[in-house]
């Protein structure tokens, strides 16, 4: 079978291609061809990067929403709210500055890797992906979205259109953490985005806390988040015995010990990074 590209210009021809062609999407492609190694391309090709409706970002009090072809390097360029300072952050570890002009959010999801940087910082703004197909759209949290190490709930012939999120908390900051063997072009061996609201005494009214690399899929810690509640950000005292819900995993990078006594520290200094620039 002879391989085709195709590009699109809007969302109705793309899924034209898709039920017709069956072919593998790209955006940046920054995952997709060095995953291949040297094979050769048997597949057709479906370039998404040219639907204007994909590539937008939009923050208001109805919401926000962020299209699955935005680049890393657009999301850091856009002006956004301190609740997004940790997508932000998230954005600026995302491979090189080369990766991160091509590669895109949807990408980065779609690929549904443990250490995923973009993840945990999507979790804490209440991300929902929403899926178009041959049967209309929907939308889905992406808590449910991601179903285990490069399992998503795509399903045949759906493309992501965008990533999609309630009204952030007025007055909320964020903040990223990421743990590498070396400081650039790393994969995580852990990572930390928080999401917190402070009171009039500079206490925490509300947090949201999200973990990745440490799991087969980026996980929130409501136990942890409902007992920040009242606590000062500088000194919340957490300790591995204080995370039930996180059983960290052991693989190449790091053992799960490790892990375990690693997250705690991520997360105290994301609360106060998030707590110094609210």
């Amino acid at each position: 079978m002879s391989a085709s590209y195709f590009a699109p210009h809007t969302l109705d021809e793309a899924i034209e291609v898709m039920a017709a062609h069956a072919p593998d999407i790209v955006a940046g492609g920054t995952d997709y061809f060095p995953s291949r190694d040297r094979s050769p391309l048997d597949r057709s090709l479906l370039d998404v990067t040219r639907m204007p409706e994909l590539r937008t970002i939009s923050v208001s009090d109805a919401g926000w929403r962020i299209g699955a072809a935005t680049t890393w390097t657009d999301l850091v360029r856009a002006d956004l709210p301190p609740a997004f300072d940790a997508l932000r952050a998230a954005a600026r570890e995302v491979g090189s500055v080369q990766i991160q002009n091509a590669g895109t959010v949807a990408g980065n999801l779609c690929n549904a890797s443990p250490a995923a940087d973009g993840v945990p910082p999507f979790l804490v703004l209440n991300a929902q992906v929403e899926l178009a197909g041959p049967n209309g759209r929907r939308h889905l949290p992406l808590a449910e979205f991601l179903k285990a190490p490069r399992r998503t709930d795509l399903q045949r012939g759906e493309i992501m259109v965008a990533i999609h999120g309630p009204p952030v908390p007025q007055g909320a900051t964020s903040a990223f953490e990421k743990l590498g063997a070396r400081r650039y072009l790393v994969i995580s061996i852990a990572m930390t985005a928080v999401l917190i609201v402070l009171d009039d005494d500079g206490l925490i009214s509300e947090a949201r806390v999200a973990v990745g690399a440490c799991s087969p899929v980026a996980q929130r810690l409501p136990g942890l988040e409902a007992a920040l509640v009242g606590q000062s950000p500088d000194s919340p005292g957490i300790d591995a015995d204080a995370l039930p819900e996180l059983t960290p995993i052991s693989d190449v990078r790091a053992d799960a010990r490790y892990r375990a006594e690693a997250v705690p520290h991520q997360i105290e200094r994301a609360l106060q990074r998030a707590a110094r620039y609210g």
